[in-house]
């Protein structure tokens, strides 16, 4: 059971799992009436965030697990006939959990801040509120350029090169938070943005896109 909100960090293991093609079902969250903060929801995710993924195959007790990052690793290590993630052990696997956790961790980071400055003034401090989201757009357009190097470097379709990986699912989701930026979204770079229109491509990302009826713009 994957539980997600339309258009949030649950996307990445949303299109994932429709990339493995294993069966799941979607369990709405809304925030709209603070789904996610209800005790019932604390019981999966004490901190109150979306996804959570709960298997309930398992021995003993289901897995309840959160954390975006872990969920997207635990689909990749359970289901190894779909090479979402590179072999063991390799260079390009150790690559793969420097992305995954730059993400998760620098660039989702920084969105946060950008999309939620408040949390990190004085409550009505309109002012410094402005000034958190402002260094933090300045932060994230240095992030997508990072990104976007990435891409020019190894010329390829995909952010790891020539195959596609886990990583592509939580780029795209991240890249798309910027679409209404008022300067520099992510598609506006030479390399994210026609990255981002052959992840528009893929069958798994459109069916995404249309379970959580989602409108355009998409990215």
């Amino acid at each position: 059971y994957l539980h997600y909100y339309p258009s949030t960090a649950s996307m990445v293991p949303h299109i994932v799992l429709e990339e493995l093609g294993v069966p799941y079902r979607r369990v709405l969250v809304d925030r709209a009436v603070n789904a996610h903060k209800a005790p019932q929801y604390l019981k999966l995710n004490p901190n109150g965030l979306i996804p959570v993924l709960v298997q309930d195959d398992t021995p003993g007790d289901p897995l309840v697990l959160y954390e975006t990052a872990a969920i997207v690793q635990h689909l990749c290590d359970t289901h190894p006939a779909v090479p979402l993630v590179p072999p063991l052990g390799t260079v390009q696997r150790a690559h793969f959990y420097k992305w995954l956790m730059w993400l998760t961790n620098t660039l989702q980071t920084a969105l946060i801040v950008y999309f939620y400055p408040e949390r990190w003034v004085t409550a009505g401090n309109v002012a410094g509120a402005a000034e958190v989201r402002a260094a933090a757009e300045r932060k994230i357009a240095g992030l997508l350029d990072q990104l976007d190097a990435e891409l020019a470097r190894h010329g390829q379709d995909w952010f790891l090169g020539a195959d596609y990986s886990a990583l592509d699912a939580y780029v795209f989701t991240l890249c798309r938070w910027t679409r209404h930026f008022a300067s520099a979204p992510a598609r506006e770079r030479p390399h994210l943005g026609p990255y981002l229109r052959r992840m528009l491509n893929r069958p798994a990302v459109g069916r995404v896109l249309g379970a959580e009826q989602l409108q355009p713009p998409y990215v």
